[in-house]
């Protein structure tokens, strides 16, 4: 079943999901469950499908403490241009009360620090429109959403954080690095290879 969910096979997992030797909710050996791999991939259609089961925990951990909603926030390498399945996902797990949109894994990363560093802006924003989201969170490292963002040199999502009441543009990570200076870093590296640098913020 997870294969089928993971690989974006509706017809396969339509099939397994009319069995009653199937549990639609089973883990692997690192926890993670049909719909945690779904939403990692931006399987909108199988998401929808899991969601609609009686038996499916849309709010199940995995090992490392990332839920459906922190793989659904975060687009995989390279792979920008699957932003709206992604999106879909986030929206639909977010308009469930059974999910809880704050939760941070091992590291004590949260759905919007994992967004903020390669989620894309829309995620962000459904994000940090939920009152029960800390968009100051800091992560194991130190850095919160604001650093991450900085690092990966995304204005517009720095900008939507900065508006926010309670994001501390100083506060430095363990190693004592603050946004600003993440930001500064990421404006070198863009002037230096033909980006133009960031845009004045």
């Amino acid at each position: 079943m997870s294969w089928a969910a993971a690989n974006g096979h509706e017809g396969i997992a339509e099939v397994l999901l009319g069995r009653n030797d199937v549990n639609p909710d089973g883990a692997d050996n690192r926890l993670r469950t049909p719909l945690s791999f779904a939403a990692e991939k931006g399987r909108g259609k199988i998401v929808r499908i899991l969601l609609e089961r009686n038996d499916v925990n849309p709010d199940t951990a995995d090992e490392g403490g990332r839920t459906p909603l922190s793989w659904a926030a975060t687009l995989e390498w390279g792979k920008r241009g699957t932003e709206k399945g992604h999106e879909g996902i986030v929206k639909m797990l977010l308009e469930r009360n059974d999910v809880n949109p704050n939760t941070a894994d091992r590291y004590g990363l949260t759905p919007l620090i994992w967004a903020a560093r390669k989620g894309g802006e829309n995620i962000v924003r459904m994000l940090l429109e939920q009152n029960v989201v800390n968009p100051d969170t800091v992560g194991e490292d130190g850095q919160t959403a604001l650093s991450r963002a900085a690092k990966e040199g995304d204005e517009e999502v720095m900008r939507m954080l900065l508006q926010r009441d309670g994001v501390d543009p100083d506060r430095a990570d363990r190693s004592g690095r603050t946004p600003l200076s993440f930001a500064a870093e990421a404006w070198h590296w863009s002037k230096d290879f033909g980006g133009g640098g960031m845009r004045g913020l």
